[in-house]
């Protein structure tokens, strides 16, 4: 089972000899992991900012599973009620809050996979794990909160920012052999 979360689209497959043999696809995935860090910041705190200001905070300290230390990062934004730029301190802890909804989203659509997925390829995944690919699936903590919800091992690619688009590339190299194999 491969978990691709990259900005836009959050892709889960399974994958058994060479093909695809159940999917999954949700648009909830890195940018919109930013969304929900502005709206919440401007919620909690009455103060906007940037989707590039809510892109560190995610990579600076964010999380979806409790930290043992909560961390904290000051950033600057505008506040609603005056107008005027202000700085605030954001912890870690609120980033989590922040984006507990959509990495549970991705959770409940691994779920409806692994429902899906045949009885024998289910037990492999059991004894193998998931793999988690893409840039969003480095937020602290989702590997974790992934195996904390399905009891199965997940592990993060080696590569996992480019190893989907190293892998398409390997794929296009090999697109006769593959061609041959889908005709049998």
């Amino acid at each position: 089972m491969i978990v691709d979360i990259g900005g836009g689209t959050t892709d889960i497959a399974v994958i058994s000899l060479g093909g695809s043999v159940v999917s999954s696809s949700l648009k909830i995935a890195g940018d919109k992991f930013d969304e929900y860090i502005v709206k919440y910041i401007k919620k909690k705190h009455n103060v906007i900012i940037g989707e590039r200001t809510a892109e560190e905070l995610k990579v600076g300290i964010g999380c979806v599973y409790p930290k043992f230390q909560d961390m904290e990062m000051d950033v600057r934004g505008r506040d609603l009620s005056t107008g005027l730029p202000k700085t605030i301190t954001i912890y870690s802890s609120e980033i989590m809050e922040s984006l507990e909804e959509p990495a549970m989203m991705i959770v409940d659509a691994v779920h409806s996979v692994l429902e899906r997925t045949p009885p024998e390829l289910a037990a492999d995944i059991s004894d193998k794990g998931i793999y988690m690919t893409g840039g969003g699936c480095l937020v602290d903590g989702l590997d974790k909160l992934l195996q904390e919800k399905t009891g199965i091992n997940v592990m993060i690619a080696e590569d996992a920012i480019s190893c989907v688009a190293i892998g398409t590339g390997k794929a296009l190299d090999s697109l006769d052999s593959m061609d041959r194999n889908s005709r049998r």
